[in-house]
């Protein structure tokens, strides 16, 4: 055989075994792929698209690590139960999903935002001093847009917003900073208006390491 011909054969050898062990990595790329939407869906609230609890609080506490001017941000949907009674749950979906919506906008892809659970929220973020009543304000507009339901009917909505940050506070620890935010939050409730805590609102009392009042909670971090 010519050297031209073997030169070809070899060439064409290599190329099969190439493509032979392509296949297997290539599928194990697609699993990869796969298994890494799964993971990254089991962070997500399904309805909101925000972070559930645990996602949220491992971010929440690597960004108050790293960054000095953060403020943790809590939200609550105000009357949500009448939305549900008197429009249908599903009318209330659409109200937590705006919210969802709305929050990311507002915080912008580097903040952690999160759902804890029914028609309550988490923002941790930079939100240097000089802008941090504008941003706050800004953000109470957002949320009280009313939502347009996929019939055509508006919900009239509302939130109370609280928010806390370390220089306020005295500490960087999330669950104390949550604590505070929501003390204020409550403080603000149905006024319209976001209040900023002080660190007399750290130390209210507290279930769970909450403000009393919002008992069946879970724990972050440590406990009150």
């Amino acid at each position: 055989m010519s050297s031209l011909p073997r030169a070809r054969s070899r060439f064409g050898q290599r190329t099969l075994l190439l493509t032979t062990a392509a296949v297997p990595l290539t599928g194990w790329a697609v699993h990869a792929v796969a298994l890494h939407r799964q993971l990254a869906a089991t962070r997500r609230d399904p309805l909101t698209g925000l972070l559930r609890r645990d996602a949220y609080t491992t971010r929440a506490r690597r960004l108050l690590a790293r960054h000095g001017d953060t403020a943790v941000v809590m939200v609550d949907a105000d009357r949500f139960k009448a939305v549900n009674d008197t429009m249908g749950h599903p009318a209330g979906d659409a109200v937590l999903a705006a919210f969802g919506a709305r929050l990311t906008a507002w915080a912008g892809p580097r903040a952690a935002v999160g759902r804890l659970g029914g028609d309550e929220f988490a923002v941790v973020l930079e939100l240097p001093a000089d802008r941090r009543a504008l941003r706050l304000e800004q953000l109470v507009r957002m949320l009280h847009t009313p939502v347009t339901l996929d019939d055509g009917r508006t919900v009239d909505v509302a939130a109370s917003v609280g928010a806390a940050t370390p220089a306020a506070v005295g500490s960087r620890d999330l669950s104390l900073l949550q604590r505070a935010a929501d003390a204020a939050l409550y403080d603000g409730k149905h006024t319209g208006r976001p209040v900023l805590a002080t660190a007399a609102h750290a130390s209210v009392p507290s279930v769970n390491g909450r403000r009393a009042g919002r008992p069946g909670t879970a724990v972050w971090g440590r406990a009150a």
